[in-house]
């Protein structure tokens, strides 16, 4: 509980960054705005775009109940179809998707009848989709170029020749470099430029063991300009990252620019065999009599 404590603190956002994507979320789907449309009553009060539904932590019915197995049932299946929202653009069209749905699952639109629909608004439906997607993901890609221009303008970021942005927020006692052939413990956390997580090892107990050369390009590139002990927050392009066709777990979406804030905890190998070389705070490489404690690959201190 104490790693996990300390690495959420170490963590926490800085201002600059939470102004940061507060500005570019505006150009993004907001799931609040959607989330505050999603009511299926047609009245005027949940079409009102500044009403917020509330959030709820649990099933809205008696537990252990056969009532809870069935809206668990209905969240498994909601879960595998995915989150349709950010293809719906208010209250109404995401009324008629869900009517659709219900009327499809429960046999009230016949097996006929929902194939008729389907072949005649086929065109109309995927030239839809097709138009919607692009500008989501347009608004992504604005939304990452936004937030690596903001990166920087801020005092203190370096710019790599490859566009990838750090920021060392916090120096370590300029320990050792690693090379990319090391193998590195890290805590990171990975958001999109909305501030949405995509992936974290927070709330981990230990921290992750990482072959700096399987790395992303532009992670890579930002982890190999850190010392041991150094936090700092890394803004990789696209291009560097998942590029045009996004992660394959489909958590980033393709042309999305990425951010990490990582936290080199330790440089615990060279890695991988022949000749890798660590470099200490002066760039030279480290001597085995040095007294390092990192250990080579055949597992002897170096």
């Amino acid at each position: 509980m104490r790693i996990i404590s300390v690495t959420a603190a170490i963590f926490a956002v800085s201002t600059t960054y939470v102004n940061a994507f507060s500005a570019v979320s505006k150009v993004a789907v907001s799931r609040d705005a959607i989330r505050s449309k999603s009511s299926l009553c047609m009245s005027d009060e949940a079409q009102d775009p500044d009403r917020k539904e509330p959030i709820i932590d649990k099933a809205p019915t008696e537990e252990g109940s056969h009532e809870e197995l069935m809206y668990c049932l209905g969240v498994n299946l909601a879960r595998q179809l995915g989150d349709i929202r950010p293809l719906v653009e208010n209250g109404e069209e995401l009324t008629y998707v869900a009517k659709g749905l219900l009327d499809t699952v429960v046999g009230r639109l016949s097996e006929e009848g929902q194939l008729n629909l389907l072949q005649s608004r086929k065109v109309d439906l995927n030239n839809m989709i097709t138009e919607r997607a692009n500008n989501i993901r347009k608004n992504i890609e604005r939304a990452g170029e936004s937030m690596l221009e903001t990166m920087s303008t801020t005092e203190g970021v370096e710019t790599l020749a490859s566009e990838v942005r750090l920021h060392i927020l916090e120096h370590g006692e300029k320990g050792t470099r690693p090379s990319a052939a090391s193998v590195v413990k890290v805590h990171y956390h990975g958001t999109l430029p909305d501030g949405t997580v995509f992936d974290s090892s927070l709330g981990q107990e230990e921290p992750l063991s990482l072959a700096v050369g399987q790395l992303i390009p532009g992670f890579k590139e930002g982890v190999l300009k850190m010392h041991e002990g150094d936090t700092a927050m890394i803004g990789i392009p696209s291009d560097l990252a998942y590029g045009e066709e996004g992660s394959l777990d489909g958590r980033v979406p393709g042309g999305a620019a990425i951010f990490f804030k990582v936290q080199l905890l330790e440089v615990v190998s060279a890695g991988i065999g022949g000749g890798p070389e660590l470099l200490g705070a002066d760039g030279k490489k480290l001597k085995k009599n040095g007294g390092s404690g990192l250990l080579g690959v055949d597992g002897k201190p170096l």
